[in-house]
């Protein structure tokens, strides 16, 4: 995979959306017990920073830093979002996740949720979030896996869609099935197997709240945001096949009995 790899989404509304729906609780519940209130955490790829602001809450005497790639917008909105919360022990930054601008073994923590599947070499990423780290230290990582996904009923063209999407993320440098990788990575990139702890999430949509938000967002998703201009330039749709498959995301949200579940893997690693 190349080091140079597009973000698959960019953050059009539709992607922000998503991404504010976001919690500590039900992003990164795996890491919670392992926070004490003094600790120092970086948040990669923070995007509207809904998690970077939980973790700040839950560390009252630590200090947050919220990351994202250079020349995004997102940080205005996250910003935003701790004032509007009252939170002032976090602050957002730009950087590069492959080449981190601070020192060695800065943070008790260093997190970063559904950002390795997007990068062309999460190994090295993996080893800059582990250079600033504290000895005894903890890297985590949560990372959707595609393939792992699951939805009732089999509406036509679901699969499909899976199997496009797979091919849109590859073609721009990342792996989608990242959750089922995220061990091999880390001993990579130089932890001991003893110092990995493994673990797996879930998100479910069910209710019909639930099921007209999601296939909202993948609808708008599929025709709006950078996914369908990468998908039209690596030739893998046409703009009237993604109007096609925004459409099944429409049939499927229209299913009384529709549940979709997601898989993500989750990491523990020791420095």
């Amino acid at each position: 995979m190349s080091k140079d790899a597009v973000y698959t989404y960019g953050h059009h509304e539709s992607v922000v959306r998503l991404h504010s729906q976001r919690t500590a609780k039900n992003s990164a519940a795996y890491l919670l017990p392992y926070l004490q209130p003094n600790m120092t955490l970086l948040d990669i790829g923070c995007g509207p920073g809904t998690i970077t602001t939980d973790f700040a809450a839950l560390l009252p005497d630590g200090r947050v830093t919220g990351l994202e790639a250079p020349n995004s917008d997102v940080l205005t909105k996250a910003r935003a979002h701790a004032v509007e919360r009252g939170i002032d022990n976090v602050i957002f930054v730009t950087g590069d996740a492959l080449a981190l601008p601070f020192p060695d073994a800065t943070f008790d923590v260093v997190h970063a949720h559904q950002v390795l599947l997007h990068v062309g070499d999460p190994v090295g990423m993996l080893k800059e979030m582990r250079r600033v780290a504290k000895p005894g230290g903890i890297v985590a990582a949560r990372e959707c896996d595609f393939s792992g996904m699951v939805w009732y009923p089999e509406v036509e063209g679901m699969e499909e869609w899976r199997q496009g999407h797979l091919r849109v993320a590859r073609a721009n440098g990342g792996e989608p099935d990242a959750g089922r990788r995220l061990h091999v990575w880390a001993r990579a990139a130089g932890f001991p197997r003893e110092n990995i702890a493994l673990s797996a999430g879930t998100w479910c949509y069910s209710t019909p709240e639930e099921r007209a938000w999601w296939s909202g967002v993948w609808v708008d998703c599929t025709v709006s945001s950078n996914y369908a201009a990468s998908a039209i330039e690596h030739g893998i749709y046409t703009e009237e096949e993604l109007q096609g498959v925004a459409e099944t995301w429409r049939r499927w949200g229209d299913e009384e009995d529709g549940w979709f579940a997601l898989v993500h893997g989750e990491l523990i690693a020791r420095v």
